[in-house]
């Protein structure tokens, strides 16, 4: 169960790896936002955050994750820590308990793929195809068995730098956090669903997903180091600049959906997470990029009526 509930985890995480390598371009959308940014100050350095006012008698916290990193790269401070142990339940985008069931699990992999019988064949001219099939072929991955599943989730695992060690070099905020709530015996909960989700997956054309797949293997090189870029940026807390990248400041990419992506998910948040901390003080982990820039939840409590503080949190043990 522990492998099952481990790989419908890093499915659910697509998601948030998509904003990166899918919204690479957004120019467009970062133009269109400028007037309404004018005024907005951009936030300091921090990944961690203290959520009071506006009614709460103790405070919430809200800490930005990067969904996969590598275990020489991956931290977790004392005051994250101390944070973490002081809340009464932990809320992740997506709920890691939803994630755990048996039902999910075959939630998940029904809607990872694409509807009416479509394949990736009938999406890509035969030299594309193959260019895709050897692609996976060096990473393992036989076409044959992801042939039917949705391109744009594709795309990410092509970007993914799987290495000797596979995912097993990796490590997962959500699930490191999900583990030491459980052990402290406190609740979870979510923003979203799991259809909520992968519902995502449905709402761009797959002949565009397609184009996104063969654009993610043409420059599979660059996007590695762009992601290492990302580490980083992650590292150093610098949320306003991973929030430029996810709605991209490259060529390419598809832009036009960054608000799909991110910014009305951002919005759909707030009144759940008010809600949550009037009933209790919650810890909220959700993907860095999601917290900056005049559209990010920071800016959106703050405009609701909460204070929101920077915590400053070395990376140091």
């Amino acid at each position: 169960m522990k492998k099952i509930f481990r790989s419908t985890l890093y499915l659910s995480m697509a998601l948030g790896l998509v904003q990166f390598t899918a919204c690479s371009g957004a120019r467009s959308t970062v133009s269109a936002q400028s007037g309404q940014a004018a005024a907005y100050v951009p936030l300091e350095k921090s990944l961690l955050w203290e959520i009071s006012g506006n009614g709460l008698t103790k405070p919430s916290y809200l800490f930005g994750t990067i969904h996969l990193i590598d275990k020489s790269e991956f931290f977790f401070p004392a005051t994250l820590e101390e944070k973490l142990k002081a809340c009464e339940r932990a809320t992740f985008e997506i709920d890691m308990d939803e994630m755990s069931s048996m039902e999910s699990m075959f939630k998940i992999i029904g809607k990872a793929f694409m509807k009416d019988g479509l394949t990736l064949r009938d999406l890509l001219t035969e030299a594309e195809y193959k260019v895709v099939e050897d692609h996976f072929s060096e990473k393992g991955l036989p076409l044959q068995f992801l042939d039917r599943m949705k391109p744009m989730l594709l795309a990410t695992f092509a970007s993914l730098d799987l290495g000797q060690g596979g995912l097993s070099d990796t490590k997962s905020y959500e699930m490191e956090i999900f583990a030491r709530v459980n052990e402290q015996n406190k609740p979870s909960d979510g923003l979203e669903t799991v259809d909520d989700q992968l519902s995502i997956f449905d709402s761009i054309p797959y002949q565009t997903q397609a184009k996104m797949l063969m654009e993610s293997i043409k420059s599979s090189d660059t996007e590695n180091e762009e992601y290492k870029k990302l580490i980083e940026l992650y590292k150093k807390q610098d949320i306003e600049t991973l929030v430029k990248i996810s709605v991209g400041e490259g060529d390419g990419g598809v832009g036009e959906h960054a608000d799909l992506f991110l910014y009305q998910r951002n919005r759909n948040w707030i009144p759940h997470m008010s809600r949550m901390m009037k009933e209790k003080p919650t810890f909220f982990a959700v993907g860095a990029g999601h917290l900056g820039g005049p559209q990010g939840v920071i800016n959106l409590l703050k405009k609701a009526g909460f204070k929101v503080s920077a915590v400053k949190m070395g990376l140091g043990a």
